[in-house]
């Protein structure tokens, strides 16, 4: 797909329907607000996309253009979403950097990125003080620069060879680079796989900075015209009330989250209006029984750093008899195991997961100097080195091997191997 064939465009659903909800912001105003109390903030798709074109601006303003990085420190906030699309008007790179890296890891990221410039907020003051960069404001003061007159569509002519998005590890390494194109396939893969429709509402229970909360969810609604539930951070009472008061029709979540609403003591209730929930798997039978004895059937799930959607079940998957099941290869995706000598096996059979096709990331990205020419490792450098030390991910002739073990069923459905 061509980049004139890209539609992940913020201004045409606004232009679609601008009076749509796009996010409520459900996140307590004080700081020590009550328990389960939410303050809803509504944000059309006009208003959303008009706080992105002001960032563009002011981003400008600021001598970011095509090519330049941005890195986004912050909770999960309306803005950073605004950022998100601000630099794709703008043909830039941005980098969302979770804010729960401490002072040691948080330089992992940015020793690569070399960022143009870091957007943070002042809650963030403290982990900012320890990246390795002096460019930097908070979302305060970007809200107060001057705005840049600019021709935004000019400046998407594609002039930047560079990822719209660098998602890192868990603890600031790898770096995955996603082109435009293969963030929207992703965005497809979620209609095509869970239903996800503009009558759907959402609710994040994850951070923007994570491939699943920010591509698989966050900007899956979007695309799809939904409606996105948007928290500073997960609350289990807050989550619960926002799904009662908003009649979420669809909950993402780790095993965990569900596990926590689940402990509510308004969980029956307030999960009326639910229809289906994913989790990234493999699930406990206890976990999946309790929504299903509510009527809410839940499949489960599986992606990366490198592909937030690989593998997913159906919602009327039957018994997972070993309590290991994460579904099959999602459109767009395709899937096979190899043996520890790169041999690809055939029907049944245990190996290493690999991984292709459009919604698997680029590659990783690389510190600056290290090859002018490619902003993704070549195949026989690409490995990402783990926190253990143990080298598992790499991008390899076509395939990414993910260095995780599998095993295939007779039905196609993979089983995560411990």
């Amino acid at each position: 797909m061509g980049p004139s064939a890209v539609t992940l465009s913020l201004a045409r659903r606004a232009d679609h329907f601008p009076d749509r909800t796009a996010v409520v912001d459900i996140s307590e105003q004080r700081l020590y607000a009550p328990a389960e109390t939410i303050h809803e903030d509504r944000i059309s798709y006009g208003e959303l996309s008009t706080i992105a074109t002001l960032t563009a601006e002011r981003l400008a303003a600021l001598d970011i253009g095509p090519g330049d990085t941005v890195c986004v420190v912050t909770r999960n906030r309306v803005a950073s979403l605004a950022l998100c699309f601000a630099c794709r008007r703008l043909d830039a790179t941005v980098a969302p950097i979770s804010h729960l890296l401490t002072p040691a890891t948080v330089e992992r990221p940015f020793d690569v990125l070399e960022p143009d410039l870091v957007v943070a907020e002042a809650a963030q003051r403290d982990l900012v003080r320890s990246i390795p960069f002096d460019r930097s404001v908070t979302l305060e003061e970007l809200t107060d620069t001057d705005r840049d007159g600019v021709d935004l569509d000019e400046r998407r002519a594609g002039t930047n060879d560079g990822p719209l998005l660098a998602l890192h590890g868990g603890t600031g390494r790898p770096i995955a680079g996603y082109s435009a194109a293969t963030v929207e396939r992703n965005c497809r893969t979620a209609i095509a796989v869970w239903g996800l429709a503009a009558n759907d509402t959402v609710p994040l229970t994850t951070r923007l900075s994570t491939p699943d909360g920010l591509v698989r969810i966050a900007l899956s609604v979007l695309y799809a015209g939904g409606t996105l539930l948007l928290d500073r951070a997960f609350d289990p009472g807050d989550t619960l009330a926002a799904i009662d008061e908003e009649a979420a029709t669809l909950l993402p979540g780790r095993e965990t989250v569900l596990r926590d609403l689940a402990a509510e003591s308004g969980f029956d209730a307030a999960v009326d209006s639910l229809e289906r929930a994913i989790c990234e798997g493999p699930i406990d039978d206890a976990v999946r029984a309790t929504y299903r004895d509510r009527g809410v059937p839940v499949a489960a799930v599986h992606g990366r750093l490198e592909c937030p959607t690989a593998l997913s079940e159906g919602f009327e998957a039957g018994a997972d008899t070993d309590g290991t099941a994460v579904g099959r290869p999602v459109p767009d995706c395709r899937a096979r195991v190899v043996d520890d000598e790169g041999s690809v096996l055939e029907g049944e059979a245990t190996g290493r997961l690999q991984l292709s096709g459009p919604t698997v990331a680029e590659g990783y990205v690389r510190a600056a100097g290290t090859d002018a020419e490619n902003w993704y490792e070549p195949a026989e450098m690409a490995s990402a080195e783990y926190e253990d030390g143990d080298e598992r991910g790499r991008f390899l002739d076509g395939w990414f091997d993910t260095g995780d073990r599998f095993r295939r069923g007779a039905d196609g459905t993979y089983y995560l191997r411990r």
